[in-house]
């Protein structure tokens, strides 16, 4: 297979990520102002209610998928064998996960006013499956999924506008969104004929293939509870208005850690593929050039965060949700336990096939997650909330750590590294000092944010280039040679 930029993947990935951000926030205006209130919630209530069958059906079978799969894409005999039975099981769990969604219609009486939207949404449980997207992450055609996703929303806001017309059509608009994805997981399942051949078999020993699947699932569910687990509470425990403010800074939070963790996405399958292959020389290679590009992009992306968290809220909510300041400056130093974490787990762990150990440490921070928030959120609302995330994120990077100690002790007696993190840390020095003096220099909000981010991105590189950061010379030396080229 030819060998793909993993710069390219990544920025690749990052535009898929922003459209995936900003596309609803071109959609939301216009309906929430063409459909009535309540079509916007039955909406929203059953396209969330079959997301979690859709959940169920996927179970953990795209990780594993791309997991195991990666050490074959060199062989089409075998990426075939292995991508059909894989396609089978997950047909297999569709099919439950229809069974328990149509038994729950039936048995759930206040269902019944959401049951059209409900059963439009469920079609995207079958092209789910029928997509297949781990097997482009597998050859990793971040490419085609980019130009795909980018083609089928913006039909999908042309169908908006022009079907959309009344407060009564949330259905339609139901309707347009299933279009949207069904018509590109059609496309995905035919242009899969490139890389393999995928059909159903019945016939092979499915225990090897089930039960880390089952595991990895098991992580996904603690995962998704943890993560959502402080908004829940907060509703519960507080009021709709503290959700709305803590929700801002959810937001924006996972907005900065999706694009942050591009470079990280794209290099799963690579990483896969060579321990899956054995070569130890070169995953360690990889795998110490990724940790050092991330903490040379997260760390002063954590410091500018925090310092630019009111020009953001500003700009991006309005001077109504300024109490989300404090809860955004303490979830930004969740981004790097975040990021890390996804690296160790995804690029160590789980291509070393212990799954276990990430359903222990998952479970493990699930629960903690959960008692700090019914203990702290009472007294201190949001802000607890955003406090129980950095030390989820915290807990259990250092559990997946341990678990993958003899995989990535290397990384820890790497001096060189070590050299970088503090270049990092000094050169935010730059940061914090741009961003002061804008806030005391300049009125105009907008003005702060754009000075700031250019002042700082050029004070941080400049300072990374005069300590001799081993990443800051890599960016250099690329640049170099694409001008020669």
């Amino acid at each position: 297979m030819k060998k793909k930029s993993l710069g390219v993947n990544a920025l690749l990935n990052s535009i898929q990520s922003i459209l995936n951000l900003i596309f609803p926030l071109i959609t939301f205006p216009y309906i929430s102002r063409v459909l009535s209130v309540d079509g916007v919630g039955k909406y929203n209530f059953s396209n969330s209610f079959v997301s979690y069958f859709i959940l169920l059906a996927g179970l953990g079978i795209s990780t594993f998928a791309v997991r195991e799969g990666a050490k074959y894409r060199d062989d089409r005999e075998k990426i075939s064998e292995f991508a059909s039975r894989v396609f089978t099981i997950n047909i297999a769990s569709t099919f439950v996960s229809y069974v328990i969604l149509f038994v729950t219609l039936l048995i759930v009486p206040s269902l019944e006013k959401y049951k059209m939207a409900i059963l439009i949404f469920s079609i995207q449980i079958f092209f789910t499956t029928l997509g297949t997207d781990w097997v482009y992450i597998i050859f990793e055609e971040y490419g085609y999924i980019t130009a795909r996703n980018i083609a089928f929303k913006i039909l999908s806001i042309v169908l908006l506008f022009a079907f959309v017309r009344n407060s009564g059509d949330y259905l339609k608009y139901a309707t347009i969104t299933v279009f949207a994805s069904t018509g590109s997981y059609i496309l995905n399942f035919l242009h899969a004929k490139k890389f393999c051949d995928i059909k159903i078999v019945w016939k092979f020993n499915w225990k090897p293939y089930l039960i880390p699947i089952f595991i990895i699932f098991g992580s996904t569910v603690s995962i998704q509870l943890y993560v959502s687990v402080d908004t829940i509470l907060l509703g519960f425990l507080k009021s709709d208005y503290v959700v709305g403010i803590y929700g801002t800074s959810v937001k924006i939070y996972t907005l900065v850690v999706t694009l942050l963790a591009a470079m990280l996405n794209v290099t799963v399958p690579r990483i896969a593929f060579l321990i899956g292959q054995k070569r130890s020389q070169e995953f360690r290679k990889l795998f110490k050039k990724l940790v050092n590009t991330i903490l040379a992009i997260a760390i002063p992306g954590v410091v500018g965060l925090f310092m630019i968290a009111k020009n953001i809220i500003i700009l991006l909510a309005s001077t109504k949700y300024l109490e989300a300041v404090s809860s955004l400056k303490i979830l930004s130093f969740a981004i790097l336990g975040s990021i890390l974490n996804g690296l160790v787990q995804n690029c160590a762990l789980i291509p070393a096939k212990r799954e276990k150990n990430v359903l222990f440490s998952t479970t493990i921070t699930a629960i903690v997650n959960i008692l700090l928030n019914l203990v702290l959120i009472p007294k201190f609302s949001e802000n607890a909330a955003a406090f129980t995330t950095v030390v989820a994120e915290l807990l259990m990077f250092v559990m997946n750590c341990y678990f993958a100690k003899d995989i990535i002790d290397f990384i820890f007696k790497d001096k060189q590294l070590m050299k970088n993190i503090v270049v990092s840390l000094i050169s935010c020095f730059g940061i914090v000092i741009s961003c002061i003096l804008c806030q005391q220099l300049i009125n105009s909000v907008l003005l702060q944010l754009l000075v700031s981010v250019v002042a700082s991105a050029f004070l941080y590189g400049a300072s990374m280039l005069l300590f001799r950061n081993t990443f800051a010379l890599d960016v250099i030396s690329q640049i170099k040679l694409r001008l020669r080229n």
